[in-house]
């Protein structure tokens, strides 16, 4: 009962956190643009979010004859829900809510578990646009998989453990961050890859795709879609911290969290959309091989210990 009522407090308070997250996106896009951004709706705008939702949840969803209407009703809210099935593995303080000694390996299946659900929101539409919109999705996030899957390999080399909470604990003397800040770099570049977010924002090219897998959607399918990505983009920088740094325990841990989701934030007023061959070279000729030399080199380290 205690972990249904922590897990149902913490949801709701990152999904508010999502709220706020959107508003100080737009807020930083419109200072980098000199404009002022939205200021309309309560104090400076800070209602903003919650009057979109409003105006989201309230519109009527038009469906197209030939779409799939079970799974363009499910998959949305879908993508939203493994996105809340990471929280229990998170370590605020010491602890998760979800103390497994394996909870790297929950991640990478839930994480894995997230392609198929937007392949399945671009082929329900039954639209070309929004399927070859899914189809640059998923080969994107397939190919940074690897990459992103080898750095936390590494970071569990380092520590001789499978769970965020040992991995945490470890790092009480000095942060992994000092002495691999190429593979921090790594790190975010490829959450960068693998959130879709700019400039690898392809399953959004608006030039060629309008508007990518999510196209067809409008209304409360497009909101739990939009709240899916940022939700998603806050619990990699609470992982980028905890595998980087330490817990979520002490306050300047909290300012290195909030500095990562700017950062975030900033890549997108600042960098064009990469070209997509560009994007795969990335990852598999530079980010592959360097990840597995990092990994063979902190195993000689390891038997060289032993």
């Amino acid at each position: 009962m205690t972990f249904m009522i922590n897990y149902i407090l913490i949801t709701i308070s990152i999904l508010v956190s999502v709220a706020f997250y959107t508003i100080l996106e737009r807020k930083i896009l419109g200072y980098m643009q000199i404009r002022k951004g939205p200021n309309k709706v309560g104090l400076l705008g800070i209602l903003q979010p919650f009057s979109d939702a409003l105006k989201l949840f309230n519109k009527n969803l038009m469906t197209a004859e030939n779409m799939n209407l079970f799974l363009s009703y499910i998959t949305p809210a879908m993508s939203l829900f493994i996105s809340i099935m990471l929280i229990p593995i998170i370590s605020f303080n010491m602890y998760s809510l979800y103390d497994n000694k394996h909870s790297i390996l929950l991640f990478f299946i839930l994480s894995s578990t997230a392609v198929y659900f937007i392949l399945l929101i671009g082929w329900s539409a039954n639209s070309k646009y929004s399927y070859m919109g899914s189809i640059r999705s998923v080969a994107q996030m397939i190919s940074y998989e690897v990459s992103f899957f080898l750095i936390i390999l590494f970071i569990s080399i380092m520590a001789f453990s499978y769970s965020f909470n040992e991995i945490s604990k470890s790092q009480y003397m000095m942060s992994f961050f000092w002495g691999n800040i190429m593979m921090f770099m790594m790190w975010m570049i490829t959450c960068l890859a693998e959130t879709n977010r700019s400039p690898f924002d392809f399953a959004e090219g608006e030039s060629e795709l309008v508007s990518g897998f999510n196209v067809e959607y409008m209304g409360g399918w497009f909101a739990l879609i939009f709240l899916a990505e940022y939700m998603s983009m806050i619990i990699l920088s609470m992982m980028s911290v905890m595998m980087f740094f330490s817990n979520l325990s002490s306050p300047h841990l909290w300012t290195i969290l909030i500095s990562i989701t700017i950062l975030l934030l900033w890549v997108r007023g600042t960098y064009p959309r990469f070209r997509y061959d560009m994007l795969m070279k990335l990852s598999w000729k530079i980010f592959l091989p360097i990840s597995i030399l990092y990994i063979i080199l902190s195993m000689n380290q390891m038997f060289f210990n032993i």
